[in-house]
């Protein structure tokens, strides 16, 4: 008898777990992430006091047995609130929905004899979703009712990828609304700001740094930014070499480093006329270096420092494939990576 108790009690554990994991999966992912959020208000959770309203944001009040107050309170574009019948509007922007509830009862108790006054956020409208795609595994958009950091970001999108090169771009579509010092203080890495006012000037952030977990790399996204994680840029290992494939360049990737990851040289390399194909800006033929790999490991020669788009050529005693990459990667191949574009999924954002 206790044994069919416990194989019913099993079963009913499963079955309301089958049933929480339905109604969390059924949300469509065009919606987006939100981060901090309740079924309440959409987009927002109205018991949450970290949210600092802003203009365009609806508050709802109401006042026990004094209807005449009741109704919505858009915040406008001053950051201020209008109570119905009081003179003067009540300071919104950048504070909790119970530090204005605090002044509305005070501005209320003029007239009536200590009011009862609820009030709640009814629509989250000040702060748009930020953007998060590139070298990540779930590119999406992202509405944050609370402080969000660049680290918060990354993770929500599930992380950055294998192919994540070092920097990471954040576009500013808004300005900061309410700022604190250390948003202030923080200095980018590198910052780009354009003198034609057609381009869109940039900040940008060390992903090395952001993974070391220093404070400096790891911002608050505002609302409407626009993240990008850069994808490291390729070099091509080919010939005489155990694993020929391409690489992700990254931290200043050198020769040697590159071909020990491809498994090393094959035993028939001729490891002293490495062959280095580099494009070169406005040039239809790409440069050629000539390295004898043996001089770099004996630390005769520096190693060399690859550049994005390398191609490493290790020849055998039979001759070397040069000629044959330099088709595949600067003729040939153009039209294939061409058609590979053309097929990648189109996402619409309403």
């Amino acid at each position: 008898m206790r044994l069919k108790n416990f194989v019913l009690l099993v079963l009913a554990l499963c079955c309301t777990a089958a049933a929480v994991v339905a109604q969390d999966g059924g949300a469509p992912a065009s919606q987006g992430v939100v981060l901090n959020t309740s079924s309440g208000v959409p987009g927002a959770d109205p018991h949450d006091r970290k949210y600092l309203l802003g203009p365009g944001d609806v508050l709802d009040l109401r006042v026990y047995n004094e209807p005449q107050f009741n109704g919505q309170l858009a915040v406008d574009d001053e950051g201020n609130v209008a109570i119905p019948f009081i003179e003067q509007p009540i300071r919104a922007q950048c504070r909790s929905d119970r530090e204005i509830r605090a002044d509305v009862i005070k501005a209320l108790a003029k007239y009536l004899n200590k009011p009862q006054v609820s009030l709640r956020l009814a629509q989250a409208n000040s702060r748009p979703p930020a953007v998060v795609f590139g070298a990540v595994r779930s590119p999406s958009r992202v509405q944050m009712m609370r402080r969000v950091k660049l680290l918060d970001l990354l993770a929500s999108s599930g992380g950055v990828t294998e192919a994540a090169g070092s920097d990471i771009q954040i576009f500013h579509t808004e300005p900061v609304m309410c700022p604190e010092a250390e948003d202030l203080a923080l200095v980018p890495t590198d910052t780009f700001k354009p003198a034609d006012p057609t381009q869109v000037g940039y900040d940008v952030y060390s992903l090395l740094a952001l993974k070391d977990g220093k404070q400096e790399a790891n911002p608050v996204i505002r609302p409407g930014d626009i993240v990008i994680v850069q994808e490291a840029q390729p070099v091509y290992m080919t010939g005489a070499v155990r694993q020929p494939m391409s690489l992700y360049l990254k931290n200043g990737m050198q020769l040697k480093q590159a071909i020990a990851m491809v498994g090393g040289l094959s035993k028939d390399a001729k490891s002293s006329s490495v062959v280095i194909w580099r494009r070169k800006k406005g040039q239809a033929e790409p440069d050629k270096m000539v390295v004898n790999f043996n001089d770099i490991k004996k630390e005769k020669i520096k190693d060399i420092q690859l550049e994005p788009y390398d191609i490493v050529d290790v020849p055998d005693n039979s001759g070397s494939l040069g000629v044959t990459m330099r088709n595949l990667f600067f003729g040939a191949g153009t039209g294939s990576l061409t058609n590979a574009v053309s097929v990648l999924p189109m996402r619409v954002l309403y």
